[in-house]
């Protein structure tokens, strides 16, 4: 640190470090009940508030605390039911046909290195769109996807796994078609 410019970044450094952090006020979650009441003594401050509305305001905070109690048990059983089914729900797909299949990437590795993981995931929707017969078709002025195809985030992330430059040679695959012609694609089971 010869320069005088490095003497000056060293000064600068040392004084954001003794700076101190702001401190961020997260916003609280508040209940109807403290809004209710937060209205009311604000209504009183200014001064607009009367007798009849104070009681007005007592007996909505009553009629809220009610209506609260008494959606709140039938609200957490709505969630509860969702939230089965939707676990529920990738199992109890119909299943319409469903295969292995070793899809070879080595056609991705003559790509630019930052170009290969993007190439060998097009190189498995191709193999995938090709083998599983997922037409994809425009019937007259309206656009209709006739099937779709679902990679997961296993596939996904197996794809990706050593970097942009470094796909697998090839990659193991479960392909399932639902009877709605939609191709979810999952990793073989071993891999």
């Amino acid at each position: 640190m010869d320069t005088v410019e490095d003497k000056g970044l060293e000064e600068r450094a040392k004084a954001e470090d003794e700076e101190e952090p702001l401190e961020i006020d997260e916003p609280k979650e508040e209940s109807e009940e403290e809004l209710v009441e937060e209205a009311a003594t604000v209504k009183e401050i200014e001064g607009e508030a009367g007798e009849e509305e104070a009681e007005a305001v007592e007996g909505a905070e009553v009629e809220a605390k009610e209506e609260v109690e008494a959606l709140a048990p039938e609200e957490e059983a709505e969630e509860i039911e969702e939230k089965e089914k939707r676990k529920k729900a990738p199992e109890e797909e119909e299943i319409v046909e469903e295969r292995i299949y070793t899809i070879p990437l080595r056609r991705a590795w003559i790509a630019p290195r930052k170009k290969r993981a993007p190439r060998a995931v097009r190189i498995v929707k191709g193999f995938v769109q090709r083998h599983m017969k997922i037409e994809t078709g425009v019937k007259g002025e309206e656009e209709e996807e006739e099937g779709r195809l679902v990679i997961s985030n296993e596939v996904n992330e197996k794809l990706w796994s050593r970097g942009i430059e470094k796909p697998p040679r090839n990659i193991r695959i479960r392909a399932v078609k639902n009877k709605e012609g939609v191709v979810t694609l999952y990793l073989a089971e071993g891999d």
